[in-house]
């Protein structure tokens, strides 16, 4: 695992998270166009360190004001994920995609940079800067809020906004996870599969693989990273579940099921003639009715009205 020094911004090597001192910082952002890679990162501390001068004040802005933030609250090192993996090294890319739940989970605190939500953004407001940011749309970004324990949202100038536990709520409202998994007071493992799924069902990747690989950490997976693999990605993450949990919610997608209590009418969409015992992707598990229902038992189909008064409703959380 390699950490930016929040003092120089000069990469350091560490074999494990635990074994880093004092913990670390680490930044979730959405990605711009020319971001800065480990390697420029690599060159410019090499380069300053040699005629003298603090790296830091030469890196990208959004590295240097990710340093000077940590720095500021007591971190010595940061992790960011554009200057930090050597994506040059297959392996090494690999192992981080598998390893970055991990590393979000371990850190002290996660900064949440929303470049495009202003300091002085009412939050709460409708359609406000904040509600319709780009980082809440984007599937990487999923982990990022739930792993960490303390999340810190800061606007586009670095101001603070507030924590994930204090804008629970909100975020709730925004993201579909529930305020108890956002303050920590539920563990994923608890939440069903077509849950969670359901979280990253509006979220999008640049690559087409990173709709699975984004979602390894959420179910506890580890599968090797092969870009070029197009569907077969979620497949195979689908499969990786199947193998390691009992939870049949895995299966419990495509359906559109409206309630009318008042009459007792029930129905629901057939699926496509085309479908598969799995998904294709997120987007598929993308229903609400279920989100908060635990099922005892199958529902069943009423056929009358005599039958309805033994009909119990799903029992919520």
């Amino acid at each position: 695992m390699w950490l930016l020094s929040t003092s120089r911004a000069e990469l350091k090597f560490f074999p494990a998270p635990e074994e880093v001192t004092g913990g670390y910082a680490i930044l979730s952002h959405v990605w711009g166009d020319n971001e800065q890679t480990f390697q420029e990162v690599q060159v410019l501390g090499e380069k300053y360190t040699k005629a003298g001068i603090n790296p830091r004040g030469h890196v990208a802005p959004k590295i240097r004001d990710s340093c000077v933030l940590a720095q500021k609250h007591g971190y010595r090192w940061i992790w960011i994920d554009t200057c930090c993996i050597d994506k040059t090294s297959s392996s090494e890319l690999s192992e981080a995609i598998n390893s970055m739940f991990r590393y979000y989970a371990l850190s002290e605190v996660c900064y949440v940079l929303l470049q495009d939500v202003p300091s002085d953004c009412r939050l709460h407001k409708t359609r406000s800067a904040f509600r319709t940011s780009q980082w809440h749309e984007r599937g990487w970004t999923l982990q990022e809020l739930v792993a960490p324990n303390l999340v810190v949202f800061v606007s586009s100038d670095w101001k603070l906004l507030g924590t994930k536990a204090e804008l629970a709520p909100l975020l709730a409202e925004i993201t579909n996870v529930p305020e108890s998994v956002l303050r920590l007071e539920k563990d994923l493992a608890d939440v069903n599969v077509a849950h969670r799924m359901s979280w990253a069902s509006s979220r999008k990747t640049t690559r087409l693989e990173d709709e699975a690989y984004s979602l390894m950490g959420i179910f506890g997976i580890n599968m090797p990273t092969l870009y070029g693999e197009g569907r077969k990605a979620f497949y195979r993450l689908q499969e990786e579940i199947m193998k390691t949990s009992v939870d049949t919610s895995l299966f419990a997608w495509g359906y559109s099921v409206p309630f009318q209590f008042e009459f007792l009418q029930f129905s629901a969409t057939a699926l496509p003639d085309d479908s598969y015992l799995f998904a294709q992707s997120p987007s598929d598990f993308q229903w609400t009715w279920v989100k908060d229902v635990e099922f005892v038992a199958p529902p069943k189909r009423l056929t009358s009205v005599s039958e309805s008064r033994n009909f119990t409703m799903p029992r919520r959380h």
